[in-house]
């Protein structure tokens, strides 16, 4: 199978290009390196099944260029982050928004055959029913989410007005391996762990008591391709694992696996951050057969497994 994947820099669409590649698919995949990270392409390129395209979403000719070929696509390109999205809201929008918008036209024309799109939790916004069901009524507090919304909803609209396939993931807290620990807009999985792995001590936005769905990487691949290979189509999906733990927990969780007793900072709460966030998956596990296979700390075990050797091999421990 020929697959396209948006966003191939990136965590998320970089680990599921290696799981393609490994199974001898052809991947073409598309990235600007704004956020992604040309580490993530490193092995990738040594796959002779595997093409990258230097190329921005925002930019009609360069997607039409890399959809050509595809006969699924893996939309995973994105400007992320809340934060990053209330400082440059104008980014996100036109990042996300447009550069969907030009995909699955260029998708449609291509006759591409079923396109899964990734959405984020973040459309939900701070309710308080717990867990998150598809049903209830999107409340995006932050550019980003609103954003994510837009995303989803060109997706689910385009089964009907292009006859396009297409299929909406909302994802929860996703972490693994190859996410980027540094900087300011980094998630707080793997800059936890880059932290506290060095001795020092994470940030806290707020007490500590607000509550996500870690989503090892693993479970996300999965979800992306049992919604390509299902006949569902036009609707959105939660990709979490139905289980929530507060950030205080995810720190008592990473000294535990370092042996180590770090104690966390706490500073004010950021605008946009939602308090608590829990997936209902349901819904599919019933259309398109996702099974969450990989627990929170199992997945945390592998996650600082990985950042240990990362750190050992750069000299940085």
């Amino acid at each position: 199978m020929t697959y396209l994947i948006t966003g191939v820099a990136g965590f998320i669409g970089s680990n599921i290009a290696r799981h393609l590649l490994c199974e001898d698919h052809t991947v073409y995949g598309l990235d600007n390196l704004e956020t992604g990270l040309e580490s993530n392409l490193e092995d990738l390129n040594e796959y002779p099944n595997s093409e990258f395209i230097d190329g921005d979403l925002r930019n009609e000719d360069d997607v039409e260029t890399a959809v050509a070929e595809a006969k699924y696509v893996l939309h995973q390109g994105a400007v992320p982050s809340v934060p990053r999205s209330v400082e440059n809201p104008v980014l996100s929008t036109e990042a996300n928004c447009t550069g969907t918008a030009n995909l699955i036209k260029a998708a449609h024309e291509a006759d591409v055959e079923k396109i899964v799109v990734a959405s984020s939790s973040s459309v939900y916004g701070p309710t308080e029913v717990s867990p998150k069901r598809e049903d209830l009524p999107p409340n995006p507090v932050s550019p980003y989410a609103l954003s994510k919304y837009y995303t989803e909803q060109l997706a689910v609209q385009a089964s009907d007005f292009y006859d396009l396939d297409s299929v909406a993931l909302r994802y929860f807290n996703v972490f693994g391996p190859h996410q980027n620990p540094e900087g300011d807009y980094a998630a707080v999985i793997p800059k936890f762990i880059n932290l506290m792995l060095k001795g020092e001590q994470p940030v806290i936005y707020g007490d500590g008591t607000q509550s996500r769905d870690f989503t090892y990487i693993d479970n996300v691949i999965q979800a992306n391709l049992n919604a390509l290979e299902s006949e569902a189509t036009g609707v959105a999906l939660n990709a979490g694992c139905g289980n929530s733990f507060t950030i205080n927990t995810l720190v008592d969780e990473i000294n535990d696996i370092l042996g180590t007793e770090i104690e966390p900072i706490y500073d004010d709460p950021r605008p946009g951050d939602v308090p608590h966030s829990k997936a209902d998956v349901s819904k599919a596990r019933d259309l398109i057969d996702y099974d969450p296979k990989v627990n929170f700390r199992e997945g945390l075990e592998r996650t600082v497994e990985y950042f240990s050797e990362q750190a050992h091999r750069t000299g940085r421990t």
